[in-house]
């Protein structure tokens, strides 16, 4: 039996793919920096060791799977090289990997670790399942039927795999670092779909996945009644959001949802589409999407004397956007403050205007310092140019989060993809 060895491990993919290795019995083992990352929590709770990267980590009969991340820089993509040992790069192997299971790839802009953390919750129930998700939770099923991945349109990485399906969430315009524009993204995703070998479930509002040219069947799900599945009668209330689902027209059942906003109720339909075109049991699809509790960093909520604290992945404006939108569905009496961290320069360089009106939609803004990428240098900006287009919002630093108190019955949404989590953390020590 050989060891499955992961240079890197502690990436959110690596780490969900070591876990289902491990899962499945096999013998499995990494390497990474010393720095506490959350992903390596489960990692230990499986008992699954991780060393500091050292050449004698590398030996004969394993097999090595490397994080796009590192290079032949790396001392142990160097020891592997020297003693001829294969190195197998995340995305290659993976795309190897689920050529054994019914696959389903969850991709789009916005909504993939979501809608993955949905599809596998659904699916797991009815069949054995094993499922990878972007957020560093992994589960392997020995007798796996289906294979539910998060696949990454970044750097084009989803051009690695052929999977049965494809869920595809939307197109918009992100990591400005890599595409040119919008264009340019959704020439990705249309390139991913030809690879796809059964069917592909896309959202129909979305105006660039309407253009979809595959060979495969297209079945469109979404808000509109020109959709082959769409929702009529949303309505939210405090148990969640309810709404019917109609097959072209003919009605076809009623859900639940614990989620709020628009965003939530697609991302229900894309599982509803697939579940069906698959032919899982529409009782077990209703009774599954009423208890998923979500995914990690995903509007994940605790409350905190009278405020309500939620830790949000939200770092484009869409996603901002959609996050405003649950919390003031859900508490529709309630203030909604956002403290929002933007990730990189690039990205805020990009859609500096867009940030601006997403977050105008909160009561009250108040901005952290930008979180660069280790990938570039110090912008030309600042975050004073985010501020002086959002009337009446502030700076807010690490030391002086006791500012918040005064939003005495609010709901505090602290939002990004970099460190943001350390002003809540700030923010709570005030109490």
């Amino acid at each position: 039996m050989t060891v499955y060895h992961f240079i890197g491990i502690k990436g959110s993919g690596m780490s969900a793919l070591a876990q289902i290795l491990s899962d499945m019995k096999y013998k499995v083992q990494g390497s990474d920096v010393e720095k506490v990352f959350f992903t390596q929590k489960p990692l230990e709770k499986k008992g699954i060791p991780i060393f500091p990267f050292e050449k004698e980590n590398i030996q004969e009969g394993q097999t090595v799977i490397a994080s796009p991340a590192y290079n032949s820089d790396n001392a142990e993509i160097q020891a592997a090289s020297e003693l001829n040992v294969k190195v197998h790069s995340y995305p290659h192997f993976l795309g190897d990997f689920i050529q054994n299971f019914t696959s389903v790839a969850v991709t789009g802009s916005h909504g993939k670790t979501s809608t993955t953390g949905l599809l596998s919750h659904v699916i797991g129930e009815a069949k054995p399942t094993s499922y990878l998700i972007g957020d560093g939770t992994g589960k392997g099923e020995e007798n796996s039927e289906y294979f539910v991945f998060e696949a990454c349109e970044y750097r084009r990485h989803f051009l690695n795999y052929h999977p049965d399906y494809a869920i595809m969430t939307n197109v918009d315009f992100d990591h400005p670092d890599y595409f040119k524009d919008v264009e340019d993204v959704f020439s990705a995703f249309q390139e991913m779909g030809r690879q796809v070998k059964k069917a592909i479930i896309a959202c129909g509002d979305d105006e660039y996945l309407q253009q979809l040219n595959v060979q495969v069947p297209v079945l469109y799900y979404g808000l509109s009644e020109e959709n082959d599945f769409y929702a009529k009668d949303i309505r939210a209330d405090k148990e969640g959001t309810h709404f019917d689902v109609y097959i072209r027209s003919s009605f076809y059942g009623s859900f639940t949802i614990n989620g709020y906003g628009s965003h939530n109720v697609l991302n229900a339909l894309a599982v509803i589409t697939l579940c069906d075109y698959e032919e899982i049991d529409l009782h077990k699809v209703q009774a599954q999407l009423k208890t998923f509790e979500g995914v990690k960093r995903r509007f994940t909520e605790k409350t905190q004397g009278s405020q309500i604290l939620i830790d949000d992945y939200a770092h484009h404006p869409t996603e901002i956007s959609a996050t405003i939108e649950a919390a003031q569905k859900k508490y529709p009496e309630k203030e909604v403050v956002a403290v929002f961290q933007p990730h990189t320069f690039t990205r805020t360089k990009a859609f500096l205007d867009e940030f601006a009106e997403s977050l105008r939609a909160a009561d009250h803004v108040y901005l952290c310092d930008i979180f660069s990428s280790a990938r570039e240098k110090d912008g030309e900006l600042s975050i004073e140019d985010l501020l002086e287009r959002i009337p009446g919002a502030s700076l807010i630093q690490e030391e002086k989060m006791d500012i918040l108190h005064k939003h005495e019955e609010a709901v505090l949404i602290f939002m990004g993809a970099g460190d943001v989590q350390k002003f809540q953390a700030a923010y709570e020590k005030t109490f």
